[in-house]
């Protein structure tokens, strides 16, 4: 039995579910590191759409083969985030590879304030909603800094004018997008909890806890309950418990196991014997592959030491 309140445990399948909405952290951390010194007609729309939907089905069969709950309301919140990004990036290659790809073809070839404005527009984009759902980010603010800040004539005239209607034309409709999904989400779903309460094992009460973490129970034995940060910060701090000799027992009531996905070279290849759920290129950084790892909770601090020492970036812990 957990020793999380029931308030604070979340279901075990979560894990994987979780994946695919990560994914659209991912994909748009991809766009905003190619687009600063490159067109986005570079960015491998069509190719992102293929690894999320065959993320998505890697993350159910395992749901499956788990005997996981069903959890319909979270696959419906899946499919629609996955059909909707499925159908903006078919309309933005489209656009991109046509008119994109002329405007570009008749400037310069030099990035144009706008583009500039669009690659840091998109920087903080990812830097929110690695913290916050992307329905809250203000694309309006955004729309107004393009016109209010960004001269409309300049040099490459026709590149400017193209590029300041392929960022309106974003802004607009993600705007009104994003107030549909906070109505819609705030009447389906309850808040989403920011922070994930863990017990962790041979716990150091003389080491100074991060400002993020909070102890909630000391249980006497070496054994403490802990409320982390949820999200991006919960790897930091999950690296940092396990650099201090933490075990974690239990994370959000589950004891079972957690994904984890790591960048790393083409090349690398598991010391261990992680389960290896699927593997992805990186398809705007060739030589670099995203490979999701399936781990036992009770072996998760050790794991990350392991790929700390062999130089992995721990991309995210998928913290249910």
């Amino acid at each position: 039995e957990s020793l999380i309140p029931e308030s604070e445990r979340r279901n075990a399948e979560q894990t994987y579910l979780t994946y695919p909405e990560w994914f659209l952290v991912h994909s748009p951390a991809e766009y905003a590191g190619l687009t600063k010194d490159q067109p986005a007609h570079d960015f491998p729309f069509i190719g992102h759409i293929g690894q999320l939907w065959r993320s998505y089905a890697y993350v159910t069969m395992e749901q499956i083969k788990s005997n996981y709950p069903a959890n319909l309301g979270y696959h419906v919140m899946i499919l629609v985030i996955s059909s909707s990004t499925t159908l903006e990036y078919m309309l933005r290659s489209l656009y991109e590879n046509s008119m994109g790809r002329l405007s570009y073809f008749l400037s310069s070839g030099k990035m144009t304030e706008e583009e500039i404005m669009g690659a840091e527009v998109a920087q903080q984009y990812v830097d929110f909603i690695r913290r916050d759902p992307w329905y809250m980010f203000d694309f309006n603010a955004a729309l107004k800094n393009l016109w209010a800040d960004i001269p409309v004539l300049g040099s490459q005239p026709l590149r400017k004018l193209e590029r300041r209607y392929a960022l309106t034309t974003e802004y607009v409709i993600k705007a009104i997008y994003a107030k549909l999904i906070k109505q819609a989400t705030r009447t389906a779903y309850d808040e989403a909890k920011m922070t994930t309460w863990v017990v962790v094992n041979g716990f150091d009460f003389h080491a100074q806890l991060p400002a993020d973490i909070t102890l909630q129970h000391d249980l006497g034995d070496g054994r403490a309950i802990l409320v982390m940060p949820r999200y991006e910060a919960f790897a930091k701090q999950a690296m940092w418990l396990a650099q201090h000799g933490e075990k974690f027992v239990d994370i959000a009531g589950n004891h079972s196991k957690i994904l984890v996905t790591i960048v790393v070279p083409q090349t690398w290849a598991p010391d261990t014997a992680e389960e290896i759920l699927f593997t992805q290129p990186i398809l705007t950084r060739p030589g670099e592959k995203r490979v999701a790892l399936v781990v036992p909770v009770e072996m998760l601090a050790s794991r990350l030491i392991d790929l700390s020492r062999s130089n992995c970036n721990v991309e995210h812990i998928y913290d249910y």
